[in-house]
């Protein structure tokens, strides 16, 4: 505790000499925990009290605690720190990494999207003295952002899934991308990149060590996938590129690939499949969509139909600049071939959509009046979409 108070953060209180974890959310508190209150969570303090707290910080920065509070805790960590970034896949390349270390090694991974200014250091600040690896996700929205989360994790191994159009509002073009997921590249002792990306090479500092994973050979066996040979519990085909960075991860850190099928179990929103009535499907996909992803999703979506109708609610497509609506009226041809576009948002009107709402809350009730017993549904859209509302209203 007495190093949380040298720190000097802000409004320290506290009735321990020590915390055994830090949370920013009143309603994950447990005893021993330090509770930070960013945001609105000053109103939480009594609840967080309540349910056990050693101690409450109401920070001056809120930002800037929390990188503080990470770097103490990365300053501790004995473990190998892996940093794992990129325009597409990252959670669900984390996931899998995950699931392939769990089998070898004592593993803390960062939790569904935890990958940003405070979820972070929140994943730091979970290892315990005998973890040996920490599987970290860094995202960001313009330049700079992954350098000052690569700044406090500081990771030894460094994993950039895939360059593509996303977060062209902010930089542009997708040299910029490129240029910003490159920002891990500075921090790292060895490097996981995608080979045949040309976009990326010019920004590898030389003499970095690199290793290059190419396009997998893909089986799809029984509702999973086989990975160059490795049997994965999913049954997404793009999953498959995600597998590859995994696996090259997984040698780069020196442990040997798994010896019988692997189980993955993804971050909310992800990919997730559930059965609907009459024999029906779904594809839950709702945490977030870019171009790639969507036109990825949209394929995944007509391999798994098996002869059902076809139904895709698509959310728009968020931080795409100028060109934003191009993207959509490419996707709206992509999905020409489904047999009931729903879109929501107003650039979803770019699809050329069947159906149309302004809001996830509205496309509920069109979801609800359009979808049939026996339909394959894909729904799948940006983060500030929210169409989690409308998967979740399907399946109940």
């Amino acid at each position: 505790m007495s190093e949380l108070r040298s720190l000097d953060l802000g409004r320290l209180d506290s009735h321990a000499e020590s915390v055994s974890g830090v949370q920013i959310d009143s309603r994950r508190v447990a005893p021993g925990d330090l509770f930070v209150a960013v945001g609105r969570g000053s109103a939480y303090l009594d609840e967080a009290r309540a349910r056990g707290a050693a101690a409450t910080l109401v920070p001056d920065d809120a930002f800037g605690a929390m990188a503080a509070i990470g770097r103490a805790a990365r300053s501790r960590i004995g473990a190998r720190v892996v940093a794992i970034t990129g325009s597409v896949g990252k959670t669900s390349t984390k996931d899998i990494l995950t699931a392939l270390l769990r089998r070898r090694a004592t593993v803390v991974s960062a939790e569904d999207g935890f990958n940003n200014e405070l979820g972070l250091p929140l994943t730091l600040c979970r290892v315990e003295a005998d973890t040996e690896v920490v599987v970290t996700e860094m995202g960001m929205r313009g330049a700079g952002q992954i350098r000052a989360l690569a700044e406090i994790a500081r990771p030894q191994v460094g994993l950039i899934t895939a360059i593509a159009p996303v977060h062209l509002e902010l930089l542009g073009s997708i040299e910029n991308v490129a240029r910003a997921k490159a920002e891990l590249l500075e921090f790292v002792q060895i490097a996981v990149i995608p080979a045949h990306v040309p976009e990326l090479e010019e920004f590898v500092p030389p003499g970095l060590d690199v290793r290059r994973f190419d396009a997998p050979e893909v089986e799809l066996r029984d509702g999973r996938t086989v990975v160059n040979g490795i049997e994965f519990s999913f049954a997404a085909r793009h999953q498959a590129a995600n597998a590859a960075a995994a696996l090259a991860t997984l040698e780069v850190l020196g442990y040997p690939p798994p010896d019988g099928p692997v189980e993955v179990e993804f971050s909310r929103w992800r990919s997730q499949e559930q059965e609907l009535p009459g024999g029906g499907l779904l594809i839950n996909d709702a945490w977030n969509a870019n171009p790639v992803a969507m036109r990825a999703a949209l394929a995944h979506l007509q391999e798994r139909a098996a002869g059902r109708r076809t139904v895709a609610i698509l959310g728009e497509m968020a931080e795409l600049g100028p060109d934003a609506p191009r993207y959509h009226e490419e996707i709206g041809r992509e999905a020409g071939t489904v047999a009931l576009v729903i879109g929501v948002g107003e650039l979803a009107r770019g699809y050329d959509p069947d159906a149309w709402a302004p809001t996830a809350a509205e496309a509920v009730a069109v979801a609800r009046d359009l979808v049939r017993p026996g339909d394959a549904v894909l729904v799948k859209g940006s983060r500030s979409v929210g169409l989690e509302i409308v998967a979740e209203a399907l399946a109940g």
